[in-house]
């Protein structure tokens, strides 16, 4: 996705940005900012570094931050998308000039560009003053708004630097997802869920006794509890199981296991297995199985999946699985011994070894 945002990047597509921006400012000089953008270093840059390489190629071209943020806050829905991340990236470089600016600026472009990124560095540098207006924007009408209130917060952004604060106590953050909790976006919503989920790899206890107090308040709460645990879920955290309606220690029996000895990177691992709910009535499964794999420098990285979740009459069932072991930009394969793990309801009922050659 990266490589193929980083590729948007031509003189043609941002022709709309430099057209409507002379408008804006007619002695803006494109064919420098143009020579300033697409230099010899140009090639090489990944795409965070295109888009702080445009943010810098502006500045020098543009007037002063208060015109030029002008000119983008005004220009934006014309140029929304991914594409255009540098204006958001414009406003984390040099708003600190101007800080009511820049966050004013920020909440009118947000529905254009993502700015979860930029807005971390004002979160930082004045925590208590940007929480209160988080939580106001928690309160908006416009969804983007709303989500930039719980993304920007998160203590562990992926591809963004932590927010050290938060991590250590997330409490400023919590007002603003009891604001958020019955949001009928589900784009705010899913962004809820992947705060509490950051949350709960630093304090699962607080996520749980959060989740409690929300069981059953309305059901866009309970599908953020459940998306939000899904973390503790893998771990197989007995509480969180329980939250959800799990047992402990299902009334199961595993009748058969059948699993490939080798499997050759580019194929896949083909497994099945057939169990018997021998209780007198329906029980509720979590089913998921792990995959130790084997590092390049030999050890173990495991990564568990989930096969089914669902309510089981009494009887025999059975499941068949192939896994593939295709090589992806985000894994890489390595030759050697690796390990299978059958979980249900977070207990490991079955572990067995396997070769990748």
């Amino acid at each position: 996705m990266t490589s193929a945002i980083k590729d948007l990047y031509t003189k043609e597509y941002l022709e709309p940005f430099t057209s409507e921006f002379k408008k804006c400012n007619p002695s803006f000089d494109t064919e420098t900012f143009y020579s300033l953008v697409f230099d010899d270093h140009w090639s090489s840059l990944e795409l965070k570094q295109r888009i702080r390489h445009i943010t810098l190629s502006l500045e020098k071209v543009a007037r002063s931050y208060e015109e030029t943020i002008s000119y983008l806050m005004e220009i934006a829905p014309k140029c929304a998308g991914h594409g255009y991340l540098f204006f958001p990236d414009y406003v984390e470089v040099f708003g600190f000039s101007n800080w009511e600016l820049s966050i004013k600026a920020l909440k009118k472009i947000t529905p254009y560009f993502t700015c979860e990124f930029a807005v971390r560095p004002y979160i930082e540098e004045n925590p208590t003053k940007m929480m209160s207006i988080l939580l106001e924007w928690s309160k908006d009408a416009n969804e983007h708004v709303r989500r930039l209130a719980s993304e920007g917060s998160r203590p562990r952004l992926p591809w963004a630097k932590p927010l050290a604060f938060l991590k250590i106590d997330p409490s400023p953050a919590l007002p603003i997802l009891e604001e958020l909790k019955r949001d009928e976006s589900l784009y705010v919503r899913k962004s809820v869920a992947n705060h509490l989920n950051d949350i709960s790899k630093d304090h699962p206890k607080l996520v749980l006794e959060l989740c409690q107090a929300w069981k059953n308040e309305h059901k866009h709460t309970d599908w953020i509890m459940k998306h939000g645990c899904r973390t503790l879920l893998k771990q197989g955290n007995s509480e969180a199981l329980s939250l959800f309606g799990f047992e402990d220690n299902p009334a199961i029996q595993l009748l058969s296991f059948q699993m490939d000895q080798k499997v050759s990177i580019g194929d896949r691992l083909s497994f099945s297995f057939t169990f018997e709910n021998i209780s007198t009535s329906p029980t509720k499964l979590r089913i998921e199985y792990k995959i130790d794999y084997l590092k390049k420098h030999g050890k173990h990285s495991k990564k568990v999946f989930q096969l089914t979740e669902k309510t089981f009459p009494t009887g025999i069932h059975s499941y068949q699985r192939n896994h593939s072991f295709i090589d992806l930009s985000t894994r890489i394969h390595y030759r050697g011994e690796h390990y299978l793990s059958l979980i249900i309801n977070g207990q490991v009922v079955k572990h067995s070894s396997f070769f990748v050659s």
